[in-house]
């Protein structure tokens, strides 16, 4: 875990140990790889495919993501960032959400969007995400690509590209990354 995770982890007050990789940066590449080829297969081109990364976790997988594409099809693929801070349903929880800058420069009209995250777990961030693209456009189709499914679904969501599937108990938590993958133990308060 670099330091940055580090103090992101103690800046939101949780407290983990004993942090294990699960995915290096080989497996991440593979894995990335893998989704960028399901993802021109699915859409038979990548023609009318757009790419959003949901900030701040979900930039440098889409990033990747889209880079992959170019590099398949030869074509350029739209790519932007989506901050879903202001659409999340937990405001009263966390009355102060850390924001970003959404950038979408391309019309989402008619595209398969297909958005980028690094681990999905509830799903609430996904439906904030929903909710925060119909402001951009009206998609073809909207897609979910994740690095990490690692259960725990609150809402019926489910994504069409998984890097990996790793379930995980309610104590534990994913740092996901292009150098890795990590999950650390909650330590007893």
């Amino acid at each position: 875990m670099s330091s940055n995770d580090e103090r992101q982890t103690r800046q939101s007050g949780l407290a983990f140990s004993s942090t294990n990789q699960l995915l290096t940066h080989d497996d991440v590449a593979r894995a990335l790889k893998r989704m960028a080829h399901e993802i021109v297969e699915r859409n038979h081109s990548a023609e009318k495919v757009s790419i959003i990364g949901l900030q701040t976790g979900g930039e440098p997988f889409a990033k990747k993501l889209a880079e992959l594409l170019r590099e398949i099809s030869g074509l350029k693929v739209p790519f932007g960032l989506l901050d879903v801070s202001f659409y999340r349903d937990d405001l009263s929880r966390n009355p102060v959400p850390r924001s970003a800058a959404t950038t979408i420069d391309h019309d989402l009209t008619d595209r398969a969007v297909v958005l980028v995250d690094d681990v999905l777990f509830t799903g609430r961030t996904i439906r904030a995400a929903l909710n925060a693209l119909s402001d951009w456009g009206r998609p073809r189709s909207v897609q979910l690509a994740v690095m990490i499914d690692r259960g725990h679904r609150e809402l019926p969501i489910r994504p069409d590209y998984v890097g990996k599937n790793l379930p995980t108990s309610l104590d534990e938590a994913i740092t996901a990354n292009l150098d890795g993958v990590w999950i650390s133990k909650r330590e007893p308060s």
